[in-house]
């Protein structure tokens, strides 16, 4: 299996982001970082809603229990911003989740398309891939 040194996991507000942390944790090589990223829209704010916040700490809390920091940044341009961090951290693995809706093929292919003259690859986690630590 390879592993990598810089591997970002993208999550939502879910609890069942759990699996992108965990699966990202497992292809990060020995000496390597950990990054965990969520991007909202601008007008969504998951602090007046109990549920997503309630979520959200969580996955921090797990994100800390991987080494890893949780970053929230706001965005209506969620795979460009994913990209451009992504650039910036010198990542060399994206960990994104599977959706019921089939919505992480679309992601998943424009996040392709922005990183296409990149070394950066791209990894879907199938939604049934949950796994506790």
């Amino acid at each position: 299996m390879n592993r990598y040194n810089n591997v970002l996991a993208c999550v939502t507000q879910q609890k069942s982001c759990e699996r992108l942390i965990h699966k990202a944790a497992t292809l990060k090589s020995e000496n390597g970082s950990l990054f965990v990223i969520h991007v909202s829209k601008q007008k969504w704010n998951f602090f007046d809603n109990a549920k997503d916040g309630e979520a959200m700490e969580y996955l921090f809390s797990v994100s800390k229990s991987y080494g890893a920091d949780l970053t929230v940044l706001n965005s209506d341009r969620v795979p460009e911003t994913i990209a451009q961090f992504a650039q910036h951290y010198q990542i060399d693995l994206i960990v994104i989740g599977e959706t019921a809706e089939g919505k992480s093929d679309e992601f998943a292919k424009r996040l392709h398309a922005l990183l296409k003259d990149s070394k950066i690859e791209i990894q879907v986690v199938a939604m049934e891939q949950v796994k506790s630590h």
